[in-house]
């Protein structure tokens, strides 16, 4: 039975936080000479984000999100935003300042959603020509394809040190997401079980169910919920309704 009516930190130590953290610091510890990148890449949902803004917290990195519409100047300009840089003007400018304060800081750069990057070879030369420029620390974190495609980018492929792929969800991962996602609520390994089979990997899909088995134990004013309990009530899958027929 997981007791889950303690006081917990709002960020579960689950074991894709413990990968990163692992190859954080293989990086930023490197022998002189090492490349410095690192790549997160996983199927959605495995906690990718949640494990690296934790890290950037840790480490006092440098945590961006790509966005689709980005281009290379908001790249910059993100990326100096979140070294409290002001930007200014031109892109080999903010370029310069990106890797003079990414040097001299020590701290890592974090690119999530980098996938968007990877669609048009400006993007991919930008980040190499940061990481050349800073001989920095930098952890990209991407879709499962993302070492794939990079092979098409070799000076940027080369120079990863760590590839780092990203864990399915497992009990123990639940175990330790259940007093943030179902508090004060016991939840029996029967029922944890099935909510990890149910999850296919995905940690947000583990989240999204521990929270529907706390909103059902208040329904029900239980404070222990067993797969018995549970009964033949709906788990989030993730997948799409079936259509219904009369």
């Amino acid at each position: 039975m997981t007791t889950t009516n303690q006081p917990v930190n709002r960020v579960a130590n689950i074991s894709n936080l413990d990968l990163v953290a692992v190859a954080a610091e293989k990086l930023s510890s490197r022998v002189n000479g090492l490349p410095g990148i690192g790549v997160l890449y996983g199927e959605a949902g495995r906690g990718k984000t949640i494990a690296c803004s934790a890290i950037a917290n840790k480490t006092r990195g440098y945590y961006v999100q790509m966005m689709s519409a980005w281009n290379r100047k908001t790249l910059l300009e993100k990326i100096l935003f979140e070294m409290g840089v002001k930007p200014a003007g031109t892109i080999p400018a903010m370029l310069d300042m990106v890797c003079e304060q990414l040097g001299s800081s020590g701290r890592p750069l974090i690119i999530d959603e980098f996938d968007h990057c990877l669609k048009k070879d400006g993007m991919v030369e930008l980040v190499r020509d940061i990481y050349e420029g800073s001989q920095g620390t930098l952890l990209l974190v991407g879709e499962e394809q993302v070492p794939q495609k990079m092979k098409r980018w070799e000076r940027l492929h080369s120079r990863v040190l760590a590839w780092i792929p990203a864990l399915p969800a497992s009990m123990d991962d639940a175990r330790k997401l259940a007093p943030i996602y179902c508090p004060g609520v016991a939840i029996a390994d029967d029922l944890l079980q099935r909510v990890v089979d149910m999850a296919h990997g995905s940690i947000r899909r583990v989240c999204v169910n521990l929270t529907r088995i706390h909103e059902e134990a208040m329904l029900q004013a239980e404070s222990e919920m067993t797969l018995a309990t549970w009964g033949d009530l709906d788990l989030y899958t993730g997948d799409a309704p079936k259509r219904r027929t009369v």
